[in-house]
């Protein structure tokens, strides 16, 4: 890590202490979206983090991407939510897209005055992508599209999402008749409603309706049919590094307020710390969240090589957020009675962790995705 990315993870910490922590229970317990704190991501640059210096970004590694995605998370993970399903948009433009495309949105994406997302779920397809239903028919220079997304974080106030459709509903196989779209707001584009979840909160999670949207043709992207399945994966793979980080820093602060708590508590007449229960819990909460970290920073690694990494991602993805679940679930027991109080913040560790091993493919589908690498990798 050079002296610039370092620097800019020291600017991450003091945001983090200075404007988003004393505020994270006030807009977690309202589902209150931070909008201030997005204004201040954009001052950051943070919008901008991996895109190309020439385009307005600052560039940096993956690597700097999941720590900076880590220490967010480790102090509110409804942020990094904000900032991953744009990065993963703006970063499958920079790999994907026309020049024209890079030249028009990767400046705007880098600054924060375009923000969105990646449009990808439907209410009937999740983890089987080449199920989607959302249509896109060509009507001259322009294409028409009907269909209904859901699970869209930053769709109610982001202005743009990568929308992933059918331009050949009868291709065999049928990822080749699925395509990427660049889809601003403008008529024909509904938010039809915001979804009240467990965790998570704060952060717009929508679900969308695409009534005769109309989009031109060189909003395509890669201005050609049929490459978006392929488009978007190699943009879950950074997708999952993401949640991966995520998982990190959720494990890594629940180790933290464990260990804080079950020195100051007292059993028996000494620190619960002191006793032998609870240090073997500590133990191994602190050596899934180093394992976890491990993992991440070496599937980052393998993304800034440039070679194919969906199995160094999958096996991030799937020990981090279990690392994240199990270290919520321990600390609140360490924590006892008070880990089930509002008044603590490891009750929203313990409701923010399950959807890591949800998003961005469940760990399920990481177990397949990972079996077949190792037996592909195996006859190479």
């Amino acid at each position: 890590m050079n002296e610039n990315e370092t620097a800019i993870l020291a600017a991450v910490d003091r945001f983090l202490e200075k404007d988003v922590r004393p505020h994270v229970r006030e807009f977690e317990s309202a589902d209150k979206y931070p909008a201030e704190i997005v204004e201040k991501m954009k001052a950051l640059g943070l919008f901008g983090c991996m895109i190309a210096p020439k385009y307005g970004g600052l560039g940096l590694s993956s690597s700097t991407y999941a720590g900076i995605v880590e220490r967010i998370s480790a102090v509110w993970m409804s942020v990094s939510g904000i900032l991953n399903s744009h990065i993963i948009m703006a970063m499958t433009v920079q790999r994907h897209g026309t020049e024209a495309q890079k030249d028009s949105f990767l400046p705007r994406f880098a600054t924060g005055e375009a923000r969105g997302g990646i449009a990808l779920t439907e209410p009937d397809c999740g983890t089987d992508l080449q199920a989607i239903r959302t249509v896109a028919r060509r009507d001259g220079d322009e294409y028409v599209i009907n269909g209904r997304k859901t699970w869209i974080t930053n769709s109610l106030y982001g202005n743009c999402v990568a929308l992933l459709t059918k331009t050949n509903v009868n291709a065999n196989p049928p990822h080749k008749g699925i395509s990427l779209f660049l889809a601003e707001k403008h008529e024909g584009f509904n938010v039809a409603r915001k979804l009240d979840k467990l965790g998570y909160r704060g952060i717009d999670t929508c679900e969308l309706s695409f009534d005769d949207y109309r989009v031109s043709k060189s909003m395509l992207i890669g201005d050609a049919e049929g490459r978006g399945l392929q488009q978007i994966l190699s943009g879950l793979e950074l997708g999952r590094i993401n949640v991966a980080a995520r998982g990190v820093g959720v494990a890594d602060a629940a180790l933290k307020l464990g260990l804080a708590y079950s020195q100051v508590r007292k059993t028996f007449g000494k620190p619960i710390c002191e006793h032998q229960a609870i240090q073997i819990k500590l133990a191994d909460m602190a050596t899934r969240v180093h394992a976890a970290r491990a993992l991440t920073q070496r599937a980052a690694e393998a993304f800034d090589s440039g070679r194919r990494c969906d199995m160094e991602a999958g096996i991030a993805k799937l020990f981090a957020t279990e690392a994240a679940m199990e270290n919520s679930l321990e600390s609140m027991r360490i924590h006892g009675a008070y880990g089930y109080s509002k008044e603590f913040d490891v009750e929203r560790l313990y409701r923010d962790a399950p959807l890591l091993l949800i998003g961005e493919g469940t760990n399920e589908l990481q177990r397949i995705i990972i079996s077949r690498q190792l037996v592909a990798r195996s006859k190479e």
